[in-house]
């Protein structure tokens, strides 16, 4: 068995290597961290408002090659974007939207960056690495418990980031955020800050507005082209992604619709429900003219468990088998339980999954592992203390560390 996985794992990184190879002339790393102007898909051109204009932070495109998950139906194909190697510091789908938001608010001329989220949110973390790279401050509004949010945050995971680049961290306790609301809270630190001589630029929870929706109807066109490039024909029946704050699965529904890719859109709700999702979506969709309903191009199951961040021992076990078997590190929060969530689906109505060819957009998260570290210590067994025998030679002075 281990000597199958070891092989999976060698096709896998060969195919990795090839793709690599294949699109490596497709960014210049001399255009990185460039602003220029945005030409949309003719697929989309009919969307409004279009963006005028992109900076470009992400490493793109990211590979996509097989993944061969434990527990797959029968001829059922399982491939992976790995979008956990766009970069900006391990920024995953965050850079994406990010892209579009930054230009923005360059070219409104602001010195700030506002956003908000979790304690541990990756897209604070990816939009303060992004505000650094531009010469622009950030102000995050991070949630937490209501027993923390009078102490010093601490320097775990992504908020380790944060502050190693300058962040300024305000904390807000889960119980004002819920009644206060984000809106209103992002709206009285810009004011603040704009009594203080600032030009703040609000982005909102994830991102996830409608003109970082163009990040992910971007993202499909980059499959698109990506699948042109192979000699093999390959063509996706469904794409699986995580859903946090919806504009991730607003742009991939979207873009699979209205381009070439016309696969199902199955996304795995981590927070909320989702009829809160259809609903939100459609006002992202709205507020694009697109002329089309949310749940007529996605498929939203829900996936939160235990609540937002918070994970089961067999969500968390699932992801060390997952690592173990096929070198791919999920995160917690997100792809991790969109991952366990496809598979139960799977096993529930393997049927449904046969014979499909799916594509599984990994969205990054690592730095979220990093706060789970007590959960997952008891999973973590294969360690020994060395025993070196005394008839082992000893050589003085040969390849010593201190």
């Amino acid at each position: 068995m281990r000597r199958r996985l070891l092989t999976l794992s060698r096709v896998a990184l060969l195919e990795l290597e090839l793709t690599k190879r294949r699109m490596s002339a497709a960014t210049p790393m001399a255009d990185f961290l460039t602003k220029s102007p945005y030409s949309p898909p003719s697929w989309a051109s009919h969307l409004r408002p279009l963006p005028s204009h992109t900076f470009s932070l992400a490493h793109r495109p990211t590979p996509i090659h097989r993944w061969n998950l434990p527990g797959l139906p029968n001829g059922t194909e399982l491939w992976i974007k790995r979008d956990d190697f766009t970069g900006m510091e391990l920024s995953g789908n965050k850079v994406r939207k990010l892209e579009f938001l930054m230009a923005d608010a360059v070219e409104q001329q602001a010195d700030t960056v506002i956003t908000i989220g979790g304690i541990q949110s990756n897209h604070c973390r990816a939009t303060t690495v992004a505000s650094n790279y531009l010469n622009l401050d950030t102000h995050l509004i991070l949630r937490t418990s209501k027993l923390l949010a009078d102490g010093d945050p601490g320097l775990v995971g992504n908020l380790l980031v944060e502050r190693l680049v300058g962040a300024n961290v305000h904390l807000i306790s889960k119980e004002e955020y819920s009644s206060i609301g984000s809106e209103a809270l992002t709206s009285a630190l810009k004011e603040k800050l704009e009594k203080e001589g600032k030009k703040p630029y609000v982005i909102p929870v994830g991102g996830s507005n409608s003109l970082g929706t163009w990040g992910y109807i971007e993202a499909a066109r980059e499959i698109e082209e990506q699948l042109k490039c192979r000699t093999d024909g390959l063509k996706f029946d469904d794409i699986v992604v995580a859903c946090g704050s919806g504009g991730t699965i607003a742009g991939i529904s979207l873009g699979s619709w209205l381009g070439a890719l016309k696969a199902k859109v199955h996304a795995f709700s981590v927070c909320d429900d989702p009829d809160y999702f259809y609903d939100f979506v459609q006002g992202l969709l709205d507020g694009l003219q697109a002329g089309v309903n949310s749940r007529d191009i996605v498929s939203i199951h829900n996936a939160k468990g235990k609540g937002y961040a918070m994970n089961t021992s067999e969500e968390l076990k699932f992801l060390k088998d997952i690592a173990s078997a096929t070198s791919v590190i999920l995160d917690p929060v997100y792809s991790g339980k969109a991952a366990y969530g496809l598979i139960n689906e799977m096993t529930k109505d393997p049927k449904s999954w046969e014979g499909k060819k799916i594509l599984f957009i990994h969205t990054g998260g690592l730095l979220g592992l990093y706060d789970k570290v007590d959960q997952m210590a008891s999973l973590m067994g294969n360690w020994s203390r060395m025993d070196v025998q005394e008839s082992v030679p000893r050589k003085e002075g040969v390849g010593k560390m201190f």
